[in-house]
């Protein structure tokens, strides 16, 4: 058994006294067989007036809180404790009818499917659909889960990791073209690819453990980070991080997942007050393992 502990805080400054809008946040862990949440906390200063908990529309968990006292900075500081069962790529079984690439899904499960199979932004002159066919054999058969561990290695290997300190996701025609971008860059330009292969593929928010063990180290720490996952029948959503060339949820703690990114934002919301009033923010994230966590 892996327990991963997540320390996650968020400090917005301002130059005088501002009002804040509502602010979202969405940090506690999506529980399922292979991550049970074993304990998550939020604390907000100013103290909060409310924070109220709903599901959205894909069942993340999305705290909304609401801030009615003035000030100079704004703190939000989450910490998790997740019981984490890694899965590797070899584990995943595909129903014998989607082994080999082309295939069609269950006419009972497309229409749930078929607003993630849809790709959702512009691809001029089909540059992202071009790049993602020659991971495909033409005419001929492909084993299905060998497209998509070279597709997700191809970026791994091909394109350079920057963080990027702008807001939003770069377009994948972009991250194409500069064969550059931030792990979310990365997971939306493998959905967008993958979907023009006709793959169902979704958008997910959360954290990862970086280890230098053995001189490896994984990119994205430091803060949120963000992959995807393809829907293949007989295994489900199974995760794939571009970033690092990692299959299966190895080191990979989900917190939400979305049709498109802007729909999986950690923390979102507004202030009251003159826009050079904005000093700037930081975030710093700590994910640590903890050693022998049933004693």
């Amino acid at each position: 058994m892996t327990v991963f502990s997540v320390r996650h805080s968020t400090v917005y400054r301002y130059r005088r006294p501002v009002g804040f809008g509502e602010h979202n946040l969405m940090f506690r862990p999506r529980d399922s067989y292979d991550q049970r949440l074993l304990h998550a906390s939020l604390v907000v200063d100013p103290e909060p007036a409310s924070i109220n908990w709903v599901h959205d529309v894909f069942g993340n968990c999305v705290a909304h809180v609401a801030i009615s006292r003035r000030a100079k900075e704004l703190r939000f500081e989450t910490t998790i404790r997740v019981d984490h069962t890694p899965s590797a790529a070899p584990d995943f079984r595909i129903d014998e009818t989607a082994l080999a690439y082309p295939f069609e899904y269950d006419p009972d499960e497309l229409p749930d499917l078929a607003s993630t199979i849809r790709p959702h932004f512009a691809d001029d002159g089909g540059a992202v659909a071009d790049w993602a066919k020659q991971f495909v054999r033409g005419s001929s058969k492909s084993e299905t889960g060998k497209v998509l561990m070279t597709l997700c290695y191809a970026i791994h290997e091909g394109f350079s990791y920057a963080r990027r300190s702008e807001h939003g996701t770069q377009p994948p025609l972009i991250t194409l073209r500069s064969r550059k971008g931030s792990c979310r860059d990365f997971a939306l330009l493998m959905i967008e690819a993958v979907r023009s292969l006709g793959f169902a593929a979704r958008f997910v928010t959360g954290y990862i453990y970086v280890t230098s063990r053995d001189g490896q180290t994984n990119l994205g720490g430091g803060a949120t980070h963000a992959w995807c996952q393809v829907y293949l029948p007989g295994a489900g959503w199974v995760e794939f991080d571009p970033t690092n060339g990692i299959v299966g949820n190895r080191d990979l703690i989900r917190v939400a997942v979305a049709r498109d990114p802007k729909q999986a934002v950690p923390l979102s919301g507004s202030y009251f007050g003159r826009a050079s009033d904005d000093l700037g923010l930081t975030v710093q994230v700590n994910v640590t393992t903890e050693l022998n966590p049933g004693k």
